[in-house]
């Protein structure tokens, strides 16, 4: 239905572009660029650049395998074509050793224990185990205690986790937050949780997520969870020290958590759903599971290129553009087909960059600043090659000064708006706002902050180094026909075989937002001041 209906929209969308517009801003912007290089643009180079990350010889560039080291020679290729020079710590390559780590789900089990006797839980198919973030417990036998959202936010004077009894326990936790703390902030302790209760003696955590707040239904889920995991092979980059147990539970099971307790998940979701307060309270259930794993070493290299800034006194600071190569390789089969090929998700945001990178190389004058290009790893594990380049960079940390990061921009229907997620952050608003103001391209804020896309893409890694960063979508408001869209290509298409150049795509709309951010590259190279934090921001704290 949704295949059908985009199909027609593409036909239609494709006859009435005005393709001119964005490129004619562009030249407003900057004259660095020159009327030769303002020639419309289809979308066809970048296309072409989709069509080869996402083919089926790539096998879904799953970190550490041969089909991402193919992908990883196409794009050492488009750099040294474009005349980019390599910044990595072996040529283009700064390579990031990682261990492998696969749950074995037919050797693994889960049992929950109360007053009334035990009640298995399947494993996959109603209890999921994440092997990410480290070493997974073998065995565990704990008491578990609900923790409402689970956002420790001290400083907002919310705190999910006050008064609880955390020591040894597993912690559940509900999907959502309160609508009085912004969607940046929720994310961010989202994003720290599991790393805070380990500090406070938990010894796990299960996520529970909402009927109403389901991204992606609980069926593709467990055909991803035989996909392998991985973590820093090097101690010292991890959030814990010791073995933590991360899990999820089937919405439709997880009121056998709360047997019991006299609490009833119908109740809690809805609380949830309305972003309502929620409180905190000890569980009867515990929980008792064998975890089975497999684990190897293995090494998967971000790709690191420069361009070199035109002005002596600019030139050794660097705006970043970064995007993630990797996907979700070979996988489970849905309907014979294994290949995940990631053609949104993220061919789409590596061809893009490099589509950027060539309308920079072109242009008469070059940004003042260097632009490094940031093509990283294994974001699809955890944000782990951006968080490694972030943490070790093979420039000085403190001359990177911003990073804009492109990830699954949808290219699915018209471009009217755009969603630079974080633009209320930093000074990197105003640019935003100004070549919005110059494209006829208004920002719309983010539809959904309750998804966590804050934290949820390689940006993230450069802001919890104190850079602020911008990451972008298309625009869309919440109940019109393009977020109808966007959430069905989500729920049937995302993280599966079926993201490939099979479904409809409109390229000259990622070509108007290609032109966007360098636009927005353009600005943040060539201003005399390098971009700051907002005052209000609570992100500013990690400013080195």
């Amino acid at each position: 239905m949704m295949i059908n209906r985009l199909s027609d929209k593409r036909s239609v969308t494709m006859k009435r572009l005005a393709l001119t517009l964005p490129f004619a801003a562009l030249m407003l912007l900057s004259p660095a660029l020159s009327a030769e290089d303002a020639v419309p643009d289809d979308g066809a180079r970048w296309l072409r650049h989709v069509q080869a990350l996402a083919s089926d010889e790539m096998e879904g560039r799953g970190t550490g395998t041969p089909g991402y080291d193919k992908a990883a020679a196409y794009v050492i290729d488009a750099f040294q074509s474009l005349g980019l020079k390599p910044m990595g710590t072996d040529g283009y390559k700064q390579p990031v050793a990682f261990v492998e780590q696969v749950i074995q789900s037919g050797r693994s089990s889960a049992v929950l224990q109360g007053p009334n006797g035990q009640t298995p839980l399947a494993v996959p198919g109603e209890l999921i185990f994440s092997g990410g973030g480290g070493p997974v417990p073998e065995q565990i036998d704990a008491p578990m205690v609900f923790a409402g959202y689970g956002l420790h936010l001290p400083e907002e004077g919310h705190d999910d986790f006050a008064g609880l009894d955390l020591a040894g326990k597993i912690v559940v936790v509900v999907s959502g937050g309160p609508s009085t703390i912004s969607g940046a902030l929720k994310s961010h302790a989202r994003s720290e949780r599991a790393k805070y209760l380990a500090s406070k003696g938990a010894v796990g955590l299960i996520s529970l997520v909402t009927p109403g707040q389901v991204e992606i239904p609980w069926a593709r889920r467990v055909n991803l969870a035989g996909a392998p995991a991985l973590y820093y092979a090097d101690a010292e980059l991890r959030e814990s020290d010791r073995p933590f147990l991360n899990a999820q539970i089937d919405p439709a099971r997880s009121q056998l958590v709360f047997e019991g307790s006299g609490h009833d998940f119908a109740a809690i979701a809805k609380a949830a759903d309305a972003s309502a307060p929620i409180a905190g309270f000890p569980l009867v259930q515990r929980l008792s599971a064998r975890v089975a794993a497999t684990r190897r070493n293995l090494s998967s290299p971000n790709l690191i290129a420069v361009m070199p800034g035109s002005d002596p006194k600019l030139r050794d600071e660097y705006v970043v553009l970064s995007a993630h190569l990797d996907g979700y390789g070979i996988g489970t089969p849905v309907k014979g087909d294994a290949i995940y090929n990631g053609a949104f998700d993220n061919a789409s945001g590596v061809a893009s960059l490099l589509e950027i990178a060539r309308t920079l190389q072109q242009a008469q004058d070059k940004p003042k600043r260097s632009i490094l290009f940031a093509i990283v790893t294994a974001e699809e594990k955890g944000l782990l090659g951006s968080r490694y380049f972030a943490r070790r960079p093979t420039v000085p940390a403190s001359a990177m000064v911003a990073d804009l990061n492109f990830d699954m921009a949808l290219p699915i229907f018209p471009l009217t708006s755009v969603t630079p997620i974080g633009y209320d952050q930093s000074s990197l608003g105003d640019d935003a706002s100004a070549v919005s103001a110059a494209m006829n391209l208004p920002i719309t804020p983010d539809p959904f902050p309750d998804r966590n896309v804050f934290i949820r893409s390689d940006q993230y890694a450069f802001i919890r180094q104190g850079i602020p960063a911008l990451f972008f979508k298309y625009g869309f408001k919440a109940g019109t026909p393009e977020a109808v869209v966007e959430k069905a290509w989500r729920a049937n298409l995302y993280h599966s075989p079926f993201d490939d150049l099979n479904q409809p795509v409109l390229p000259a709309e990622t070509a108007k937002l290609n032109a966007y951010v360098t636009a927005v590259a353009l600005r943040v190279a060539n201003a005399p001041a390098r971009p700051t934090w907002n005052a209000d921001s609570f992100f500013r704290r990690f400013a080195q």
